[in-house]
């Protein structure tokens, strides 16, 4: 199944719920008694969203982008304003299709890749009409 976005979100920045964050890391190993002591107070939209007047939320279709952790009804949070350079995670708009996928910029030419083996790259050529709607700048799923 090709990878395409499912649906757009705008972000509310005006929500100001914030959650306790720890100073203790998380090992992924064993279990440490270090402190678990509250560092601060996190708020999601300043640790997730940089430009909030340039920030949308899509939710993904497809598995094209598996290999980039990126899989079927996650969210992205993606950012019109960062301009997109080679290997970035873009939302593109390829002939008013909208699709997510690792651009590629070499010797003038740009190309749309897929993270699954099971798909092929796209070249980009002049017959082709496309549109960067932004960098991808995090992937939410639930685990």
């Amino acid at each position: 199944m090709k990878i395409k976005v499912k649906t757009i979100y705008k972000p509310n920045t005006l929500s100001k719920k914030l959650y306790p964050l720890f100073i203790a890391k998380v090992p992924a190993g064993f279990p440490s008694p270090a402190a678990d002591y509250e560092e601060n107070k996190l708020d999601l939209n300043k640790y997730l969203i940089h430009n909030s007047a340039a920030t949308y939320f899509v939710r993904v279709s497809g598995d094209s982008m598996i290999d980039a952790g990126i899989h079927q009804d996650d969210l992205l949070i993606v950012d019109r304003s960062i301009e997109p350079k080679d290997k970035n995670i873009v939302i593109a708009a390829v002939n008013g299709e909208l699709t997510v996928k690792r651009i590629r910029m070499k010797k003038g030419k740009i190309a749309l890749e897929p993270e699954n083996k099971d798909y092929f790259i796209q070249e980009i050529n002049e017959d082709m009409h496309l549109e960067i709607w932004g960098v991808v700048t995090n992937v939410i799923h639930k685990l």
